[in-house]
């Protein structure tokens, strides 16, 4: 079943965009670890936070992706950019309109 976690991450201000890119670079490892979209977004009228929408092959696969050793090595570079505000939702996907 397919799993999505979606969420919002408030940035030190003036730092978003240092962020974005961090957040949008290649990774190989995530697509091997199942993760099968993960979109990065802003919203100018909220300057400090940036939106992540990520689906996944299952919940398990999501949580096993956190103890890889690249996923640990971003989430530690991007610390220093989060102001520790953080929002967010996670459900399982039950379907769709736009496909099987």
């Amino acid at each position: 079943m397919v799993f999505a976690n979606a969420g919002t991450l408030g940035t030190v201000p003036g730092r978003r965009d240092e962020l974005v890119a961090h957040l949008t670079r290649r990774s190989e490892t995530l697509a091997a670890a199942g993760c099968l979209t993960y979109e990065v977004g802003v919203d100018d009228e909220q300057p400090d936070v940036v939106f992540v929408v990520e689906l996944w092959t299952s919940r398990a696969a999501h949580r096993a992706s956190l103890d890889l050793a690249e996923v640990q090595e971003s989430i530690a570079a991007a610390r220093p950019l989060l102001s520790g505000e953080f929002g967010g939702f996670r459900f399982d996907v039950v379907g769709s309109p736009l496909h099987d």
